[in-house]
């Protein structure tokens, strides 16, 4: 069976923590910043994690699963 490949977008996007699950960066936050409220851009910065719905995407994407 051959091995699997990373999708390299998301080798970039994506990052497993120790617990398994998988942390992803907020969207939003690359340009237009002067409409949004200081609170919302604080917010946007600190990462996230992929929903479970995502999860086995994700996981492909990744090579993973």
């Amino acid at each position: 069976m051959p091995k699997r490949k990373t999708k390299s977008g998301a080798r970039k996007r994506f990052a497993l923590t120790g617990t398994g699950k998988i942390k992803r960066k907020h969207a939003y936050k690359s340009h237009i910043l002067t409409k949004k409220s200081k609170k919302r851009k604080r917010n946007l910065t600190y990462a996230g994690l992929v929903d479970k719905a995502d999860r086995r995407n994700v996981l492909s994407a990744l090579g993973l699963k």
